[in-house]
């Protein structure tokens, strides 16, 4: 993965198949918890990243995540395939949030 390539440490809550082609992430709390939650080892920036097709659209319990981690001085972000140039810049800490 490239974030651990980048020194990040990586979290992520992998969906499971709860009966034939239905899958549920299994989540305790509120819904909408970002997919990924990134931490670098020499303090590059904590990131919850919400991972999207590239038409993919954050649901409203997902926004309230987003919103909330945002004003509580933390970075949310929405990944998509189309951005990975963005996504690998953004890992190396080439482009560091202020």
């Amino acid at each position: 993965m490239l974030a651990k390539l980048h020194g990040w440490l990586v979290m992520h809550t992998r969906a499971v198949e709860i009966r034939p082609g239905v899958w549920k992430t299994p989540l305790t709390g509120h819904p909408g918890f970002p997919d990924l939650v990134l931490c670098h080892q020499r303090g590059r920036g904590l990131i919850f990243a919400e991972l999207k097709s590239d038409m993919g659209r954050l649901s409203d319990s997902q926004e309230l995540w987003s919103q909330a981690i945002n004003e509580n001085g933390a970075e949310h972000v929405v990944w998509r395939p189309k951005d990975i140039d963005a996504i690998s810049t953004r890992l190396a800490g080439k482009n560091k949030p202020a």
